[in-house]
């Protein structure tokens, strides 16, 4: 049994609903989001402004469509419903952010800046040069686009520099040293 295909999600104050046949499509304030789904194995149903999620038999492709689509469902509800946040912080020196009209502008250690455009439904904020911070209601297109930009410059272990995000630990690692190399032992061993 699917735990995450069997959780009724509940429709928040300001969303609506409406399930047509293979499509689901969620409103809100900020705008629209259409999540697909094979209707002859997974059947969506509003019941009591909750939404269940039920497969039409017990096969392995329709159990493998089941949580998929329910976390679909619930991912699109949040986001019309309260919204999603993703946060990069800059470290480097040098290293800087900055927003002008539709174009995210980095200055990151290369001999030119790298200019992103923003797409549309995402508002993206630079409260300091090194904090970058990516609000909107499509968790996918948030995610892939702070996945770009982080990956222009990703952070590297040794000095920790580069883009990351505000959540994310780097593993320090240790450079080399002359200390054990064994170069000052001599020539013969004895």
């Amino acid at each position: 049994m699917s735990r995450k295909g069997n959780k009724l999600l509940n429709i928040p104050q300001g969303v609506t609903v409406t399930i047509n046949e293979n499509v689901v499509q969620v409103k809100g304030a900020q705008g629209t989001l259409v999540v697909p789904y094979p209707a002859d194995l997974i059947k969506v149903e509003n019941v009591a402004n909750q939404i269940k999620v039920t497969r039409r038999n017990d096969e392995k492709s329709a159990r493998i469509f089941h949580g998929t689509i329910n976390s679909n469902i619930n991912n699109a509800l949040i986001g019309l419903g309260s919204g999603y946040t993703r946060k990069l912080k800059i470290v480097g020196v040098g290293y800087k952010a900055n927003v002008s009209g539709n174009k995210l502008t980095l200055a990151i250690g290369f001999s030119h800046p790298v200019v992103f455009d923003i797409p549309p439904g995402l508002r993206v904020v630079c409260p300091t040069p090194t904090e970058i911070v990516i609000d909107g209601y499509d968790k996918i297109v948030i995610g892939e686009f702070a996945a770009n930009v982080r990956a222009t410059r990703k952070p590297e272990p040794y000095n920790g520099k580069g883009i990351m995000y505000s959540d994310e630990i780097i593993i320090r690692k240790v450079g080399k040293t002359a200390e054990g190399s064994g170069a000052s032992s001599g020539g013969a061993k004895k």
